[in-house]
């Protein structure tokens, strides 16, 4: 009887395990370097996978009581998951992991009578990449055939370091006035990705494609973009988001560049931070009007000017013209460009582009304004970004009354960016609240004590929001972290 209860908690104890592991695994695009080497909180793995593991093995080993560590183990992982706002999504990969953990385990368990528990998961995770890699390449074959049979469709390629997806989905707005165009949803950026967006939901009478492509590592905007050979290209502005993936703006840049890398370009817009020279096919866009004396790079072709940012709109004005659209922020000036200047390229003129910036929507989670009990709230969550952020602080500089920010910070930047943030929030807020550890010690370190609140979880902010915020305030969200950052 009690050999069936330890084999009962064995199979929970190493789904359990499996479950964490695979938590981690999807939340880090299932790179298990970057689970290994760049998670924020790498004490996790010692709580909830190493020391429960070692209990586990030392006292199964020990005695016949290893179902007692089982059950401490899965009242933290209950605890743990519960504080999740990103909890495991069960997809096709992640029902397969678990089907083939069972059946190692089990095929462990009864061949060679031992209750394995890393060695179950390690070879479910690798032929997992085995099961996946097949799958890939069919999934491959199909969205390639799927695009040659629509040779007539023009294809955007969109990539830049900050604004991808406000770049795709300004330019799929405005060329929505001509052409039946469709664009990539969310932020979905990568190469699974937008194969798997091709072969589900790419419309079959789509005239143009908005293509956003994302980038962890070198190599990656290359494979996007030799895969879906864009006509027209925009890489937008280019900065230190995701250095500790490549080290160097330098490699950043030309990771970038890779969007190049297509067989049927005709025309590419590069913001000025690429510092790229221009040629026939490939223009410069930026703000600078004058000689760049750090770079030696000419001012750009196309220069966006006389910016204005209100709490209720952007405009500025491009090759003579005046633009304006309901869209905050202003960075966002920049995005707005790249997207007047593909939709004259594709032929709409300068009234067809401003009836549609006047119909723009913002996009969700950036720099989104809501007026709700008495409060104006920007929603800048989904910003992750220093250029943005900065913009945030000083449009919200603009409002009269008290200001409140909710931030985790800057992630994967290095410290310096953080201490650039703190100290412009101590200049413009009169509430500050950090939420999780992240960041919180340099905070601590450059804002005033009597405006600093600590949010240790975000199960907390409902309280927060009564207790720290009233009627006639300005509430920002600055960036949103998941709880494993």
């Amino acid at each position: 009887m009690l050999q069936l209860i330890n084999a009962f908690f064995y199979a929970l104890f190493i789904l359990s395990l499996g479950y964490y592991f695979l938590t981690n695994l999807q939340w880090y695009s299932y790179k298990l370097n970057r689970v290994l080497f760049h998670h924020s909180k790498t004490w996790w793995h010692f709580v909830y996978f190493l020391i429960p593991f070692a209990l586990y093995a030392f006292v199964d080993g020990m005695s016949e009581y290893g179902f007692v560590v089982v059950l401490v183990y899965m009242a933290m992982l209950y605890f743990w998951y519960k504080a999740l706002d990103k909890p495991l999504v069960f997809t096709g990969r992640v029902k397969r992991f678990f089907a083939a953990l069972l059946f190692f385990a089990i095929f462990i368990a009864v061949v060679f009578k031992h209750f394995a528990v890393i060695f179950p998961i390690f070879l479910a995770y690798f032929i997992s990449l085995f099961i996946e890699k097949m799958l890939f390449n069919g999934f491959k074959v199909k969205a390639q055939k799927k695009i040659a049979d629509m040779p007539e469709m023009k294809v955007v390629g969109i990539t830049a370091s900050y604004g991808k997806t406000s770049i795709k989905n300004y330019i799929a707005h405005l060329l929505k006035a001509k052409y039946k165009t469709y664009a990539t949803p969310r932020s979905i950026n990568t190469l699974g990705g937008v194969m798997k967006d091709i072969n589900e939901d790419l419309p079959d009478d789509t005239e143009v494609y908005v293509v956003e492509m994302g980038a962890r590592g070198e190599g990656d905007i290359g494979e996007i973009s030799t895969f879906v050979n864009p006509h027209y290209v925009v890489v937008g502005k280019i900065g230190p988001a995701h250095i500790e993936y490549f080290k160097t703006m330098e490699n950043i840049r030309n990771t970038k560049m890779e969007i190049l890398k297509t067989a049927r370009l005709e025309r590419a817009w590069v913001h000025e931070s690429a510092m790229v020279k221009p040629e026939s096919n490939v223009h410069t866009f930026g703000e600078k009007a004058s000689l760049d004396i750090r770079t030696n790079i000419t001012a750009p072709e196309f220069v966006i000017e006389d910016v204005k940012a209100t709490l209720n709109e952007t405009s500025f004005t491009l090759q003579g013209v005046r633009y304006s659209a309901s869209i905050l922020g202003a960075f966002n000036a920049m995005n707005l460009a790249a997207a007047v200047l593909v939709a004259k390229e594709l032929g709409l003129n300068d009234e067809e582009i401003q009836k549609q910036l006047s119909t723009i929507e913002p996009v969700a989670h950036r720099l989104q304004r809501m007026d709700a009990g008495g409060k104006v709230i920007l929603d800048d969550s989904y910003n992750g970004n220093i250029d943005g952020m900065m913009a945030a602080f000083d449009l919200a500089r603009t409002y009269e009354g008290r200001k409140v920010v909710i931030t985790p910070g800057l992630v994967e930047v290095d410290d310096d960016l953080n201490i650039q943030v703190a100290k412009r929030i101590n200049e413009v807020f009169d509430v500050v609240v950090v939420t999780g550890d992240l960041n919180y010690a340099i905070f601590k370190e450059y804002i005033d004590v009597d405006k600093l609140v600590k949010l240790a979880s975000k199960s907390e902010m409902e309280t927060m929001l009564i207790e720290q915020t009233r009627v006639g305030d300005l509430i920002l969200f600055a960036n949103d972290a998941p709880s494993f950052i």
